[in-house]
């Protein structure tokens, strides 16, 4: 005869997969057990109470206006010479500027070796990086011209150091080596030697001093 309780044990199993998860998740909630690892993490586009405080030095600089560094003239110029004026004020002028520049007096040249002298010196401060042309006038003169006025200390420095020059001239201001003295008494000197010259009949000599002059 079979048992009557043998049913019993799969109602408990019907009972337990079926019925109480309904019971304890009325809204069918035991679904979304295996939703949970679906689930994206969702930012909101309020963000005024979001503070950044991990901003970069570089981030910070961005946008900014450079600022420029100047060099300040000295507060009293009462004290300075009126070459170290004029210089304090040449340092300071941002636009072309031209001057010439006196070869040594009493070396005999010519037109095609004053043009190599000026191109020698355009190559030499190109080099540096310095904006500047020569060009010859003459058999004793060369004029510059230089893109920056700022860069005059370094023409003034660069030619006192060639040994073909004597002086250079920048719209009123004159250089020279400390101790040479003025081109006109180097002048004065040559036409005391070039009126020897003509007493002594000398020609060619005599020509060459007069070119110079």
């Amino acid at each position: 005869m079979p048992n009557p309780r043998a049913p019993f044990p799969f109602l408990v199993t019907v009972l337990v997969f079926f019925i109480l998860p309904l019971i304890f998740f009325p809204n069918g909630g035991y679904v979304r057990f295996a939703e949970g690892g679906k689930r994206r993490v969702h930012i909101t586009d309020d963000l005024d109470d979001v503070v950044d405080d991990e901003e970069d030095d570089t981030w910070k600089e961005w946008g900014k206006k450079s600022t420029q560094h100047f060099d300040l003239p000295p507060n009293d110029m009462s004290k300075m010479e009126l070459s170290e004026i004029q210089a304090e004020m040449m340092k300071r002028h941002s636009g072309p500027v031209f001057g010439f520049i006196k070869l040594r007096l009493g070396v005999k040249r010519t037109r095609d070796m004053v043009a190599e002298i000026a191109m020698k010196w355009s190559k030499v401060l190109r080099t540096g990086s310095i904006g500047v042309r020569f060009m010859g006038v003459d058999m004793s003169t060369i004029m510059v011209t230089m893109e920056r006025g700022q860069d005059m200390t370094e023409l003034k420095e660069f030619v006192l150091s060639q040994p073909e020059a004597y002086e250079i001239k920048i719209g009123d201001q004159v250089f020279r080596r400390p101790g040479d003295p003025p081109l006109d008494q180097i002048v004065e000197k040559l036409q005391n030697e070039r009126k020897g010259i003509e007493n002594d009949g000398s020609t060619e000599s005599n020509r060459q001093v007069k070119e110079e002059l």
